[in-house]
């Protein structure tokens, strides 16, 4: 049997104050395990411009996954299409999509007509409170963004996650689909807050 050392950092605090630190450790860990992809999390597009200014240069490709068009809202897309422009011209894909461990579970879950918890919603809150917050992102982000095609499922991932702002949890991870959720592999946690 083998084994291997690797270095992991945990955060004081979770927030977005970790946010380029986290980068910069996810940046890092990427070029030494050779992984080419780098998932960022970012509903405005504030993670997203720090990711691709610490990512200049390094031939990681990043993939910044969205909220959904009416997540806030109806009918709006919080990320500043301004921002969006700008990245999609550094070659930056942009994924928009439904949160897959809650979407329409949550509309359920939250109706006063039908109400109750959701599988889903259950394996969503286990991992954040178990975890931490930024875990259940970068897993979802994972499949958001395995679900569109941004990145294979035949190789790990660097995806990265936060608590209510920025990142603060970054994790090597094997992709899946959403439909194949159990064959994804969260392979290393990386950084995390140790207090949440």
């Amino acid at each position: 049997m083998g084994y291997s050392t690797k270095k992991i950092w945990y955060f004081d605090k979770p927030g977005s104050g970790n946010t380029q630190d986290a980068l910069k450790i996810a940046a890092e860990r990427a070029k030494e395990l050779g992984i080419r992809y780098l998932i960022v999390p970012s509903s405005s597009g504030d993670t997203a411009k720090i990711a691709a200014d610490t990512l200049r240069g390094t031939g990681i490709s990043l993939i910044v996954v969205t909220h959904a068009v009416g997540f806030s809202s109806p009918g709006v897309w919080e990320f500043d299409t301004r921002v969006a422009e700008e990245l999609r011209a550094e070659g930056v894909k942009i994924v928009t999509g439904t949160h897959v461990l809650s979407g329409l579970e949550r509309a359920f879950s939250s109706s006063p007509k039908v109400g109750g918890g959701s599988r889903s919603e259950a394996v969503a809150e286990a991992l954040r409170r178990v975890i931490a917050v930024g875990l259940k992102v970068a897993v979802e982000c994972t499949l958001i963004a395995a679900d569109q095609g941004a990145v294979p499922v035949t190789e790990e991932v660097i995806a990265l996650g936060g608590t209510a702002s920025g990142v603060d949890t970054v994790c090597v991870i094997r992709p899946s689909h959403t439909n194949r959720f159990f064959d994804l592999q969260v392979r290393e946690i990386v950084a995390m807050p140790r207090d949440r």
